[in-house]
């Protein structure tokens, strides 16, 4: 490490002969007869003459620039990067002016080349976020290790981090206890986060599961147009089958955009997408991606394809099927994460997944198959329909920018009666009760004109598009069966008022994701604690008179400004 000290001015004159005291941990010149008999070339004859009167023993240090110097020049004084055992008479001394060449010992010059120090560079990593990353950031240590990178340094390392990379996901009650609101995503007054708050998360940290309701409401419009273009009682409308070609391409654009994304977090931050998993709401979500392909599947145009072949039910319910054998039998075993405790609306995505299912299998011609997964759905969704309509899992009031959720409970029945009606060949009474249970609930949501007043844009508006489509297209096979002017107009009505909802939400989620910048906030809720902190009470103390102070100062801004 050399530090080059440039001097433009006269060399003062306290510079000129400068004594050190000895400090502790460094070198000092240890003459014998106490003085300096080394040649030095660079000196004049008065330096000399100095040297030779002054004395001084083995703890002082004299530094003397001769008054020759005293004009524009340059000190380059070569230095160890640590304090080692290099004797300070090993070091060179090189000074540089207009008329004035180096000259240096030949012995000075083979001690420089036997001793070198090498300055490293100090690299500081944030190391913060290593706790969600896939193996806790040790393969990308191990990689910069293997392209030579030099070791960095993580100051911020402390003892939970640490414990973070060995543990596990924290348990169910922990996301009861730490988290509040019916989806489980805000974090309570006592609670503290593992990953910073006031700081801006990387991009795929900020990328939750529930962004694939944004391909289950474009993929819906997909089936919605396709069936207006094809459906015999509503041909006077001249449908151009346009419309569910852009929407099907869109969609499945859509879908492969944000697979890629959420497969890259599975890739780099699996310790987020397996506490995504455990979430007692999100896991439901993980439905979402397999659903997306069944619309897809469903509302392909027909210039596309007209039949698809029967491996592509098979493939797509697979993984739905494994998911439900792990949700179901949790709710069925009785433990931590039984119905009534983790019974929530989007429960109904993890329903919804059979009646789909079994209304492809019987566009395909299947039989045992959707009579299966039918059976499956119905029997689980009465048992949620029941617990969701005894109570919620927080007795707290329901947040403005959730109501959009309630309307999950449309979704079931609708998709339903439209599987039965294709699985027996009709649109029957059993067709016609779950259509009737459907229509109803869309009525009882859309009267409360509360709902839809003064809260801001999140994804949870998301929930209002696919259940809404599922009763538009459940509304036009119903009028194709009892087709009157009441059942025609309503299939015309509830087609439009979905279309223009998926329409505003779309444009305004780009709006949100492009400009904006605040469509993604920091997921609080896969950063909880895995224990209860010591000092919730404080915590909660100082976060409510904080509010409390900011409530104060908005109040007297506002008075100010009138």
């Amino acid at each position: 490490m050399e530090t080059k000290i440039e001097l433009q001015v006269e060399t003062p004159t306290v510079l000129k002969k400068t004594s050190f005291e000895n400090i502790e941990g460094f070198d000092c010149v240890d003459y014998p007869n106490g003085t300096d008999s080394s040649p030095r070339e660079n000196l004049t004859e008065k330096s000399h003459e100095t040297m030779k009167i002054t004395k001084f023993d083995a703890k002082d240090v004299i530094i003397d620039i001769p008054p020759a110097l005293s004009s524009q020049s340059s000190l380059c004084l070569s230095l160890p990067c640590s304090p080692s055992g290099l004797h300070i008479s090993q070091t060179n001394m090189i000074t540089h002016t207009d008329n004035y060449q180096k000259t240096e010992d030949q012995p000075q010059k083979e001690l420089a080349k036997q001793v070198k120090f090498h300055s490293q560079p100090i690299l500081v990593r944030d190391s913060r976020f290593d706790s969600f990353k896939t193996w806790s950031g040790k393969l990308e240590r191990q990689i910069s290790n293997l392209r030579g990178i030099p070791r960095e340094i993580d100051l911020e390392k402390n003892e939970m981090e640490k414990k973070l990379e060995n543990e596990e996901a924290p348990a169910v009650d922990r996301y009861f206890d730490a988290l509040e609101g019916p989806e489980l995503d805000t974090l309570r007054a006592t609670e503290v986060s593992v990953l910073p708050e006031d700081e801006k998360w990387p991009f795929l940290l900020r990328f939750p599961i529930n962004a694939f309701g944004i391909c289950l409401g474009v993929a819906s419009q997909a089936i919605l147009w396709k069936t207006l273009n094809t459906s015999s009682v509503l041909k006077f409308l001249h449908v151009s089958p346009i419309p569910n070609l852009v929407l099907w391409w869109a969609s499945l654009a859509l879908m492969a955009f944000i697979s890629f994304v959420y497969l890259l977090k599975l890739v780099f931050y699996f310790e987020a997408v397996k506490r995504e998993y455990y979430h007692p709401v999100r896991v439901n979500f993980f439905f979402a991606p397999w659903i997306a392909c069944l619309f897809l599947a469903m509302g392909v145009p027909p210039s596309i394809a007209v039949n698809l072949k029967p491996c592509i039910w098979y493939i797509l319910m697979a993984p739905i099927f494994i998911l439900e054998l792990k949700i179901y039998g949790q709710w069925m075993s009785g433990g931590q994460r039984r119905l009534s405790k983790v019974a929530n609306p989007s429960n109904h995505l993890s329903i919804v997944g059979n009646f789909v299912g079994a209304l492809l299998g019987a566009n395909m011609g299947l039989k045992e198959g959707p009579i299966f997964f039918f059976s499956v759905g119905l029997a689980h969704y009465t048992v949620l329909f029941v617990t969701l309509y005894q109570r919620l899992p927080t007795n707290a009031t329901l947040p403005k920018e959730l109501h959009p959720v309630f309307f999950l409970f449309v979704a079931a029945p609708s998709v339903a009666c439209m599987a039965w009606a294709k699985i027996v060949g009709e649109f029957d009474y059993g067709a016609r009760i779950a259509y009737f249970i459907a229509l109803f609930l869309y009525m009882s949501l859309a009267v409360r004109i509360d709902f839809f007043r003064g809260f801001r844009f999140s994804l949870a508006w998301w929930a209002y598009t696919f259940p809404m489509t599922g009763a538009s297209i459940a509304t036009i096979k119903y009028a194709t069966t009892v087709t009157n002017i009441i059942t025609k107009s309503m299939a015309i009505g509830l087609s439009a008022i979905s279309t223009v909802t998926v329409f505003a939400l779309l444009v305004t989620t780009i709006y949100h994701a492009f400009v904006l910048q605040n469509l993604f906030p920091n997921d609080i809720s896969i950063a909880i604690t895995r224990k209860r902190p010591k000092f919730s009470k404080m915590l909660a103390h100082f976060r409510s008179s904080s509010s409390d102070s900011k409530d104060l100062e908005s109040s007297i801004s506002k008075s100010l400004e009138i």
